[in-house]
């Protein structure tokens, strides 16, 4: 299978992770977690695009931020997992987030910062194409930066979901430039 299937695939997962995470669907009420489940196998496809783009100097530090953000979220997506087997035992839950709060050594790598790697790894392989390709460059980066804003700042899902798309659309689009070229020319 080639490269950019598996970068579509990874992109799909993340963004229909971002669609349950956004609860614009109603509850499935199920026993299995379908968010983070398809944000897991997401990130972990999205490391295809550590091959996708060409190797220079920049893609090498984006490569490096980018597998380190889905060993992040491979971390959160865990502890994710392991508070949604609470189910309703809200008390259970709250000891158990506020000992992560209590462990820097999880938190920030696992909740605070590493994820938002992932973002950041992808963006600098994005920024990689910004003199050829402005537009979609851009829409990688500034959906980038606009996740993180509705995450933290907003706590808007649905923002969140939408500025996930845009960035899910600009890889997207990055990933399939050179077909693009070959039918043009």
């Amino acid at each position: 299978m080639k490269t950019k299937y598996f970068c579509t695939i990874g992109l799909l997962f993340f963004l229909a992770s971002y669609l349950l995470f956004s609860n614009i669907l109603p509850s499935l009420n199920t026993s299995i977690d379908f968010a983070h489940w398809f944000n897991l196998i997401g990130a972990c496809f999205l490391l295809s695009f550590n091959d996708a783009f060409p190797k220079k100097r920049i893609n090498a530090v984006a490569s490096v931020l980018t597998t380190l953000g889905v060993i992040a979220h491979i971390g959160l997506c865990t502890i994710d997992f392991i508070m949604s087997s609470y189910g309703n035992n809200e008390i259970a839950k709250e000891v158990l987030s506020q000992q992560i709060s209590n462990s820097p050594s999880i938190l920030y790598p696992f909740v605070v910062v590493g994820p938002s790697l992932l973002f950041l790894g992808l963006a600098l392989h994005a920024f990689a194409f910004i003199k050829t390709e402005t537009v979609k460059s851009l829409m990688v980066i500034v959906g980038s930066v606009a996740v993180g804003f509705s995450f933290f700042v907003l706590k808007d899902g649905v923002y969140m979901l939408l500025s996930c798309a845009v960035f899910v659309l600009g890889l997207g689009l990055l990933v399939y430039r050179n077909e693009e070229r070959e039918v043009l020319n």
